[in-house]
């Protein structure tokens, strides 16, 4: 026999062939859970910090994650080369179409949006040598 928690409290379960569930005692109040007044201290904080920091750090931060995404992408075997597409593609999205506007980070950026189509081109020259060499398909190309 086993029990199931509930919000409600705790409840007796039984299996095909087990005798009748005997009731559960009631439960006590729930155990100390998350402090939410804390919680939602730190999510104030956090946002206070988000409204001080300029938007174009922000931006540039969102930027790296996506140069990230697209690597990731390509670097897994077989290589998923749609999403590396689609995150490379976001990132020369946001990087072209606000240029100068990103102020400091736009050259790091610009760079490493670069790189990163360039290892996307590698990794795809490769799967189409390697199936033209008659090697298995590896990547989602298509």
């Amino acid at each position: 026999m086993s029990s199931l928690w509930t919000p409600s409290g705790e409840h007796r379960v039984t299996r095909e062939g087990e005798g009748p569930a005997s009731p559960a005692p009631p439960a006590g109040p729930p155990g100390p859970g998350p402090d939410v007044a804390e919680a939602e201290e730190q999510v104030e904080a956090l946002r206070e910090q988000l409204a001080r920091t300029p938007a174009e750090d922000v931006i540039a931060n969102h930027c790296y994650g996506l140069f990230e995404l697209g690597a990731i992408y390509l670097s897994v075997t077989p290589p998923r080369l749609d999403g590396a597409r689609l995150a490379i593609d976001a990132l020369g999205a946001i990087v072209e179409q606000l240029g100068e506007r990103l102020g400091e980070p736009q050259i790091q950026l610009r760079d490493a949006l670069a790189q990163i189509r360039l290892a996307y081109v590698q990794v795809e020259a490769a799967l189409r040598a390697a199936e033209s060499a008659g090697g298995s398909p590896d990547g989602d190309a298509g």
